[in-house]
């Protein structure tokens, strides 16, 4: 499996780019994603709004951005941030969020002074920015909700005057945000309220919200309504031919002097097993390895793969792994046996796999606890139908590489 180098290689600059959220150089699949989005904004009611959700390393917040320029294309304004566990501080900090992504399009907007308040307004225009949208909020009467409201109606007048169709709110790592009972404060359930009362409204301001996989079943359990108001689009590995796109196209139309062999495309695209992020992780390191060494080898190179899932387990899976007790990753080695291991299991499952390969099994309410506690620390993530799934891609690939020299009795 090799790779073909030509003497300016060095000349030029790697094309593939993986990280957290960095723009691929070409984005493979992903078009039926795209098209539902344009789908929502023809909607003059907000009937639907979005969740994007997946796996890490499936492209959320890659399709995210590409989805900003195709809103402005369709005459809507785009507003939206990461959300930190900082803003579920507070139902006020959740509002003061808000009030800071609005800024960044009032600041071209004016109202009359006097207008948020409700008396009568002069001849003095001002501009929608923080200071302003802060000003409403704090002077409108009542609840957190109804001093959002008012912010947000105002803008929305505005907004028609300005001929556009309304505004997106598009908010990544929005599984993030959470309700916090004990301190009185429900910064979630303010949000969906929020919107739902605008939108019964008819005004024409969408949520996109961008997480994991535990991001829609939070809303609804937050206010049952969510599940009404959402259209759930999720990411999942690439498609065969996508894949394959993800891994040539970069590469033909940079016009690089690397060519992977078709053999060598087809290595990629098993070892990553589709996921955008380890394709682009995998191929960067084949195209470093293989500019290296053309100086001395002057022919084409074997692909590095075991040097290079090396380096992905110490760089993507190691810090996951760590955060497992020996108990623990005793129940993650059983789950990694599992046929379903990439897709949901049961909890009855799990328990049959420990009783096979373990000395020691799990019983059933050991192995509800462990999984709770492999959820809290983002391994195992719990879907609403009462089945499990490993939080991170190809997890189960890196555990039974770690335990590839380790007998079962051991483990036990």
């Amino acid at each position: 499996m090799t790779v073909e180098i030509t003497d300016t290689a060095d000349a030029f600059e790697n094309p593939f780019r993986p990280g957290a959220g960095h723009m691929p150089p070409y984005l493979a699949g992903r078009a039926t994603e795209r098209q539902e989005f344009e789908r929502l904004l023809g909607q003059t009611t907000i009937l639907e709004n979005l969740v994007l959700t997946g796996l890490r390393g499936v492209g959320k917040t890659v399709l995210l951005d590409t989805f900003k320029p195709i809103a402005i294309q369709h005459h809507w304004q785009w507003v939206g941030a990461d959300l930190s566990e900082s803003v579920s501080v507070s139902e006020e900090t959740l509002a003061l969020r808000l009030c800071a992504d609005l800024s960044v399009i009032g600041a071209t907007m004016t109202i009359q002074e006097g207008q948020a308040t409700g008396f009568a307004g002069g001849p003095t225009q001002t501009k929608l920015d923080f200071a302003t949208l802060t000003g409403i909020y704090a002077s409108t009467p009542g609840l957190a909700a109804d001093k959002l409201k008012a912010v947000l109606e105002i803008v929305a007048a505005s907004v028609a005057r300005e001929g556009k169709r309304g505004v997106i709110f598009a908010y990544d790592e929005a599984q993030n945000l959470a309700d916090r009972q004990a301190e009185d404060q429900f910064p979630l359930s303010l949000l969906l309220d929020v919107f739902q009362s605008i939108q019964r409204k008819g005004i024409p301001f969408m949520l996109v919200l961008t997480g994991l996989p535990t991001l829609f079943p939070k809303l609804v359990e937050a206010r049952t309504f969510a599940e009404r108001m959402f259209h759930v689009l999720t990411l999942d590995r690439l498609e065969p031919a996508d894949s394959r796109d993800a891994v040539v196209k970069p590469i033909d139309h940079a016009g690089c002097p690397v060519r992977f062999s078709e053999e060598s495309v087809q290595l990629v695209c098993s070892q990553s097993g589709g996921y955008p992020y380890f394709i682009q992780f995998i191929c960067r390191e084949v195209y470093d390895a293989f500019i290296q060494s053309q100086r001395s080898t002057g022919a084409p190179t074997p692909v590095p793969m075991d040097g290079i899932t090396q380096k992905l387990d110490a760089d993507f899976f190691a810090g996951r792994w760590a955060r497992a007790t020996d108990r623990q990753r005793q129940l993650l080695w059983c789950i990694a046996h599992l046929g379903s291991a990439e897709g949901e299991f049961t909890v009855q499952e799990v328990v049959a796999k420990t009783e096979e390969l373990l000395n020691k099994s799990f019983s059933g309410s050991h192995a509800n606890q462990m999984l709770a506690a492999l959820g809290k620390a983002g391994l195992i993530y719990k879907n609403r139908w009462g089945k499990y799934s490993l939080a991170v891609p190809l997890f189960d690939r890196f555990i039974l590489r770690q335990a590839s020299t380790t007998e079962p009795a051991q483990l036990a």
